[in-house]
């Protein structure tokens, strides 16, 4: 009995132990609230997919387009904004064998922590990237050389300086990356940088941040280099005298003037040398804005990829199509954030909006863009669906020869007794070659001893083909194409 009882204290022990190990496991992978890497039943429904990341799993069980069902968006969205074609068909020729480079531009409380560990974590890659436990960076390799292809937080750190804005990373990862890792040949051209970002609806953001300030963090650290310098207390005051401003509350957060989390979306976006950085007597509020807005505007078209938390598998699939790179498993829509769970009084939400009123127009210019952008590219893909089934249809056409088809699809010899269906030249209207004449009728002959000969006749087709007249083959063809 005592030796059961010991048995049984063992198990228990050595159940604990597998427990906490795999606690500390799911921490180390999964360390906030904001997990969204592992997702189980994701990866069992792509393990058939040979396709660049979900493009091949688009249809639900139920038939309905999953990324119109994530959020519905398609459903009712009319666009506001002219886009020209290159602004719309946006694909880059990222080379990651050669000296080509991903720079992520992590914008406070996006979700770029997220997205930050997708890039590292969640992509198909020859070399994946290296990380382990313990270390917040990972190692991001070139297949078959010791040079990076991304510059980010979780590759190369906050390199150039903590949450470094647009103006900050345009004039600095060049020369850091040239200083690193010297071309080989200078005469090749310099390598290309593929700006990317993450933005945010702004009044979730700014809750958000509110939130993380609230707990005591800061981002002191941050340099806010423009045209060369840091700017002096006098242009960047400070909105709490401590160390950091935690415990505040929302509407002490609304009420200092110099604080950063206003619009700042556009500021991070902008270059900030057009309104002499953080000088902010060059010129008047509105102007100042409404010039950042227009810059962040510009430079948004211009980068290689953004996306939207809110739409997060469009944001996944434009991601994969521009870069021609899959990720391992699917991004999710995850709502239960700790802004989320912020209740604000409707004069409140007024409030943030009006402070963040540039943030608001940048957001929608993107929110449209960014859809645009993906009805394009999934109108671009039905496409080249059709046109390689119509390739296929072609070939099979070609080996086949003169045997005939019915629907694209080969029919066995008909009797000899009914008609004989052949394809004819495009443009032609469609006939049928009459049988030979039977035995009876190939010694009738006419009055001059003549044979009788085969004759073509015209052939009318049931309605329910729904051809217009003189329609050919190729015309059903065609239409049995849009049909599917």
């Amino acid at each position: 009995m005592d030796e059961m009882s010991t048995n049984h204290h063992r198990l228990l022990i050595a159940l604990v132990i597998i427990l906490l190990f795999g606690v500390i496991v799911f921490q180390y992978l999964c360390p906030s609230s904001d997990c969204q890497l592992l997702h189980l039943g994701s990866l069992a429904s792509n393990s058939g997919s040979n396709a660049i990341g979900s493009q091949g799993n688009d249809i639900g069980l139920s038939g309905q387009d999953t990324y119109v069902a994530e959020d519905c968006a398609l459903a009712r969205f009319v666009p506001r904004f002219n886009f020209t074609s290159a602004d719309l068909g946006r694909l880059v020729d990222f080379n990651i064998q050669g000296d080509d480079v991903i720079v992520f531009l992590h914008i406070q409380k996006t979700g770029g922590t997220t997205f930050g560990r997708h890039l590292v974590r969640n992509i198909q890659l020859e070399r994946p990237c290296e990380c382990h436990a313990g270390q917040k960076k990972c190692t991001c390799y070139r297949p078959g050389k010791r040079e990076t292809w991304l510059f980010s937080r979780f590759s190369t750190g906050w390199s150039c300086g903590l949450h470094a804005d647009w103006t900050e990373l345009t004039n600095c990862v060049p020369s850091l990356m040239n200083t690193r890792e010297p071309p080989k040949k200078t005469t090749v051209p310099s390598r290309n940088y593929y700006y990317i970002t993450i933005l945010r609806d702004p009044v979730w953001r700014y809750l958000s941040e509110w939130r993380h300030v609230q707990r005591g963090a800061t981002w002191k650290a941050s340099l806010h280099v423009c045209d060369g310098r840091a700017p002096t207390l006098a242009e960047l005051p400070s909105c709490y005298p401590g160390d950091d401003w935690s415990g505040c509350s929302l509407q002490e957060f609304m009420e200092c003037p110099y604080n950063l989390a206003n619009n700042r979306q556009v500021r991070m976006l902008a270059d900030l040398s057009l309104v002499g950085c953080y000088n902010v007597s060059a010129m008047s509020e509105d102007e100042r804005w409404a010039v950042l807005l227009e810059s962040a505007k510009r430079n948004l078209r211009g980068m290689a990829f953004f996306g939207l938390t809110e739409y997060q598998r469009k944001t996944q699939y434009l991601f994969e199509r521009t870069f021609r790179l899959a990720f391992i498993a699917p991004f999710t829509q995850l709502n239960g954030t700790r802004a989320a769970s912020v209740e604000v009084m409707p004069e409140t939400q007024l409030r943030i909006r009006q402070l963040n009123q540039w943030d608001e127009e940048l957001y929608e210019y993107a929110r449209d863009l960014l859809l645009q952008r993906f009805q394009v590219a999934r109108q671009q893909e039905r496409k080249q669906a059709r046109e390689r089934r119509q390739q296929k249809r072609r070939r099979l056409r070609g080996k086949l020869g003169s045997t005939r088809l019915w629907m694209g699809r080969p029919v066995p010899e008909w009797p000899s007794d009914k008609p004989q269906w052949t394809e004819t030249q495009a443009g032609e209207a469609i006939t049928t070659h009459l049988r030979p004449p039977s035995p009876e009728r190939k010694h009738q002959v006419r009055g001059g001893g003549e044979p009788v000969e085969p004759v073509e006749a015209e052939v009318q087709l049931p309605d329910w083909w729904g051809l217009e007249e003189n329609s050919t083959i190729k015309d059903y063809m065609d239409n049995v194409e849009q049909w599917q």
